[in-house]
């Protein structure tokens, strides 16, 4: 009988169990989500909601609890200094559970944890691509703008301007893409 026996065994020794909790709890926090299978993840739930409490304390004795928990001082800091006030307002329920799925080589159930009211974005490819090019666009509108104030033409030609660097912009990030592929044909 399993009475009041709180966690899983994870198929694991209870030092290698530990540890693997520390891991994912240390990468839980430096990240702000990570990928795992679902019962690692059910399983690190109440310990990263332990921590975060810890963490909304924030005296020397749970900064330092922290520390020993985690081994590395950054991340500890981190939870005490921008998670734990973040949740200042919240009684509990830090983290987030998602189900990906199976995965491919052993069917094991795959799920993401996250802290909620994290801003994270996963990065890829194409997200990076497109980031990048909605910042070019907001540099060249302050550019636009500060052409504006200086030069007192037409509405014409500041749009003339505008597309012109649009183009210049476009051209040099082709140029960059194609640089991209060439080194990963090279590779």
């Amino acid at each position: 009988m399993r009475h009041r026996v709180s966690g899983k065994k994870l198929g694991r020794t209870t030092e290698h169990r530990k540890a693997l909790m520390r891991n994912l709890a240390t990468e839980l926090f430096r990240y702000g989500r990570i990928k795992t299978t679902l019962p690692k993840a059910k399983a690190l739930r109440p310990i990263a909601e332990k921590l975060i409490t810890l963490g909304k304390r924030g005296t020397l004795s749970d900064r330092r609890r922290l520390i020993g928990y985690l081994k590395d001082k950054k991340i500890a800091h981190k939870v005490v200094d921008e998670i734990g006030p973040k949740y200042m307002q919240r009684p509990g329920g830090y983290t987030r559970i998602y189900k990906l799925g199976w995965r491919k080589g052993d069917a094991a159930e795959m799920a993401i944890i996250e802290l909620v009211e994290s801003e994270v974005r996963w990065k890829t490819k194409e997200t990076e691509t497109v980031e990048s090019s909605v910042e070019e666009e907001k540099v060249i509108d302050e550019d636009v703008e500060v052409k504006e104030s200086v030069e007192e033409g037409s509405k014409e030609e500041v749009v003339e301007e505008k597309k012109e660097v649009k183009e210049e912009v476009v051209e040099e990030s082709e140029e960059g893409e194609e640089k991209e592929k060439e080194k990963e044909g090279k590779e």
